[in-house]
């Protein structure tokens, strides 16, 4: 079994090889979760043909560990809160508002930028391709999940190229399904089991989202 991918693009093609088997619809739409499930994303919409978009969301770190989500926010200001961890650790309100107030200003820079080079893309009634570089705790994931639903997707396919032990388990009870590559027994974080984990910049998404755009007016004219 692989135990580590190249990069996210390499990580990319190896779903979207997977998900070939997944009886995709032709107007299925795949959302990369910026910044860093967005090169995974382009790969898989380039290799069946889809069109791709983002799905923008936050995650809400823990105020002194902030790798670690204890949430996250999403642009139409859906939130979704591990209460459980919040507890455990002793996040007062005071700091969670802090948190989320920070995010959400990051949030706002980001829809206006992205949003710049393309509208979002409609969700009702289609089949979605969720997709990030990996999962840890799960919160964004499940953030975006909830949202999808709340946008009346018909089906939403979550994946990523690893996560924890039980990531497919958990994703398809919460999601339609999940395909996640790789589920190591010793997790610790997504970044090990990269090669080339460098950080995707906004610029890298804005150029991924600016070539989906030629491309699918390319597959129209052609059409």
């Amino acid at each position: 079994m692989k135990t580590l991918f190249k990069d996210r693009e390499a990580a990319g093609a190896e779903l979207a090889r997977t998900l070939k088997t997944h009886s995709v619809p032709a107007d299925a739409l795949v959302l990369g979760l910026p910044r860093g499930g967005v090169p995974v994303a382009r790969e898989i919409a380039q290799a069946l043909g889809l069109e791709l978009d983002v799905l923008n969301l936050r995650k809400l770190g823990l105020p002194r560990q902030p790798e670690v989500a204890m949430g996250a926010i999403a642009e139409d200001g859906t939130r979704y809160l591990d209460h459980r961890l919040i507890r455990a650790v002793g996040v007062t309100a005071e700091e969670l508002e802090r948190v989320q107030q920070r995010e959400l200003d990051t949030l706002a820079s980001r829809i206006r930028r992205f949003r710049l080079v393309r509208k979002p893309a409609p969700v009702a009634g289609r089949t979605v391709i969720l997709v990030d570089d990996g999962v840890a705790t799960g919160a964004t994931m499940e953030l975006a999940v909830q949202v999808l639903r709340k946008r009346e997707a018909r089906r939403i396919i979550v994946a990523v190229p690893v996560g924890p032990l039980g990531t497919t388990a958990r994703f398809s009870s919460i999601a339609d399904d999940c395909v996640c590559l790789l589920e190591p027994k010793i997790f610790n974080s997504v970044g090990l089991w990269y090669s080339d984990f460098q950080q995707v910049s906004e610029e890298e998404v804005i150029e991924a989202l600016e070539e989906a755009q030629r491309l699918a007016l390319n597959r129209s004219k052609t059409s």
